[in-house]
C-alpha cells in the first residue's frame, strides 16, 4: 500500500480563492451610491460592500457584519467626511436597532430615494413609466407606528431578561425603553414593560410582547408555559394603570382576558369600525392606511352600478369603503380566519352588498363561482410574493380598470409585465410611505385596460 504524500496542497481548478473576511474587520471606504434599500455601496479589491448608515459621497469606517463571496455586508462605525444630506439620527438606539434603517437621511430625502426606487424597478423589469407619477402619500415621520412587535429572550448565562427590538444584521436584542416611531399612547408601556416582565416568576417562559393602539389599546402576552396567578395579577395591574386590554397566548389563538372586551381600528372617513385580533394583518401607519383607502377609491373610480372585486381583502380595510359606493363587493382572502373576521365586520357595519370567500391566491384563479359574473374593477393588495398567478387570469374577468397596492417595487414590477402582456396600460403609480425612516417602499399602480 502507497504511502500517502503529506503536505501537498492541491489549487482548484478555477484558480485561488480569495482569502474570506473576517466578521468585526474595520475597513476604511469610500461610498459609491446607495442600494435599493438604503445602504451605501462601496468597492474595493473586486469586492461590493454594503453599508448600513452611510450615503453616497461619504468616507466611512465600516465594521463587517458576514461576507459571502465577493459581497460584503457591514455597518457604519465612523464618518470622515459626511454628506451634506446627513442629519443626526433622532433615535439614540441608532445604528444598533434594526428598525430605522435610513433615520439619517432628511424626511425629504427618503421619500425622493423610495420614488427612485420606484421607478427604477418599473423601467428595468417592466420597461414602462406612468403616464402620470402621482405625489408620494405621506405623513408625520415620527410617532406613526400603531402596532409593534417586541422581543423578549431569557439570557440563562447572564440569568436576566432581554427586552427590545432585534438588532441591526443579527439575532442580538437592543435594550429599548424608547421609541420615536411609535404612536404616543403606547410610548409609557413601552418604557415600564421591562421593569415589569422582569418581576414575572418564569421569564424563561417568555416569548414576544405586541403592542396595539387603535379603538383600544393592547397589550399580548406570548408564553410557553401557564401562568401563575401573581403573575397574571401583575400584567393585569399593569394594564388596569395604562388602561390597556391584557391578551394572552398560550396554546391555540390569542384570548383577551376580559372576553366582553373588544378590539379593533376605525375608518374614520367611512364612519367605519373594523375588529381586529393580535396575530391579523393591519396597516401600522393609521394616518397614511387611511389616505391609501381614499386613493384608492378616487383612482379606481368605482360607481354605483358595479360589480368590484378585493384580492387578498384581509380585514376588509378596502372592501368595507368600496361597499359604500358600488353594486356588490366579492372580496377573497387566503386565510380562512381572516374571511370570516371580514364578514363578521362587513355584518356589523350594516353592509350586505358584500360577499367573502376563501382562497388560495398564489395559484391560478380557477373557474369559481364568484369569478363567473365578471367585474368592472379590481383592487388588489398582495403580501410580498406579489400576485402573480392572479394576474395572469385578470383580463379573462373583464375589468377595465385595476388599482394595485404593493409592498415590494420588484414584484409589482415583475406582475406589470403580465399585465401589459394582457393589455393594460400603466395610467398612474406612486409611493405610500408607510414606514417612515425605514427603506421599505410600498406603492400603488392604476392600470386602465386598452
Amino acid at each position: 500500500m502507497a504511502k500517502p504524500v503529506r503536505g501537498l496542497r492541491f489549487q482548484p481548478s478555477g484558480g485561488s480563492r480569495a482569502a474570506q473576511i473576517p466578521v468585526g474587520k474595520k475597513q476604511r471606504l469610500t461610498i459609491e451610491r446607495l442600494a435599493n434599500d438604503g445602504r451605501g455601496i462601496a468597492f474595493l479589491e473586486g469586492r461590493t460592500w454594503f453599508v448600513a448608515g452611510a450615503l453616497a459621497g461619504e468616507e466611512v469606517e465600516a465594521r463587517v457584519l458576514g461576507a459571502h463571496g465577493k459581497v460584503v455586508e457591514a455597518r457604519t462605525e465612523r464618518v470622515f467626511s459626511a454628506s451634506d444630506l446627513r442629519r443626526p439620527a433622532p433615535c439614540a438606539h441608532a445604528g444598533r436597532c434594526g428598525g430605522c434603517s435610513v433615520q439619517h437621511l432628511p424626511h425629504d430625502e427618503q421619500l425622493a430615494l423610495k420614488q427612485r426606487m420606484l421607478a427604477e424597478q418599473l423601467s428595468r423589469v417592466a420597461g414602462v413609466e406612468p403616464e402620470a407619477w402621482a405625489a408620494p402619500l405621506s405623513g408625520p415621520e415620527f410617532g406613526y407606528r400603531r402596532r409593534a412587535r417586541v422581543a423578549v429572550r431569557w439570557d440563562a448565562k447572564a440569568k436576566k431578561l432581554e427586552v427590545g427590538f432585534r438588532a441591526a444584521g443579527s439575532q442580538d436584542i437592543v435594550a429599548i425603553d424608547e421609541c420615536p416611531v411609535l404612536v404616543q399612547p403606547l410610548q409609557p408601556i413601552m418604557s415600564r414593560l421591562p421593569a415589569m416582565l422582569q418581576r414575572l416568576s418564569k421569564p424563561q417562559a417568555l416569548g414576544h410582547v405586541e403592542l396595539f393602539s387603535g379603538s383600544a389599546i393592547a397589550v399580548l402576552l406570548r408564553h410557553m408555559a401557564p401562568l401563575s396567578a401573581a403573575d397574571l395579577e401583575i400584567l393585569q395591574v399593569f394594564c388596569a394603570f395604562h388602561e390597556a386590554q391584557l391578551w394572552l397566548h398560550g396554546e391555540g389563538e390569542p384570548q383577551p382576558v376580559d372576553p366582553d372586551q373588544a378590539l379593533g381600528y376605525r375608518l374614520e372617513p367611512w364612519n367605519l369600525q373594523l375588529a381586529y385580533r393580535p396575530g391579523d394583518f393591519v396597516q401600522v401607519n393609521a394616518g397614511v392606511n387611511e389616505a391609501m383607502v381614499a386613493q384608492a377609491l378616487e383612482w379606481l373610480a368605482p360607481q354605483a352600478d358595479e360589480r368590484v372585486l378585493d384580492l387578498f381583502c384581509g380585514l376588509g380595510n378596502f372592501a368595507l369603503p368600496l361597499a359604500q359606493n358600488v353594486r356588490e363587493v366579492v372580496a377573497v382572502e387566503g386565510v380562512a380566519t381572516m374571511v370570516a373576521r371580514a364578514a363578521q365586520n362587513a355584518a356589523s357595519n350594516n353592509l350586505h352588498n358584500t360577499r367573502f370567500f376563501q382562497a388560495d391566491l398564489s395559484q391560478p384563479l380557477s373557474d369559481a363561482e364568484w369569478a363567473r359574473e365578471g367585474f368592472s374593477a379590481v383592487l388588489l393588495d398582495p403580501p410580498r410574493d406579489g400576485a402573480f398567478e392572479v394576474v395572469r387570469k385578470l383580463a379573462s374577468l373583464g375589468a377595465k380598470r385595476l388599482v394595485y397596492v404593493s409592498c415590494n417595487p420588484a414584484t409589482l414590477a415583475r406582475d406589470t409585465v403580465e399585465l401589459v402582456r394582457q393589455g393594460y396600460r400603466l395610467k398612474r403609480a406612486g409611493i405610500l410611505d408607510m414606514f417612515p425612516q425605514t427603506a421599505h417602499v410600498e406603492a400603488m399602480a392604476l392600470f386602465e385596460a386598452s
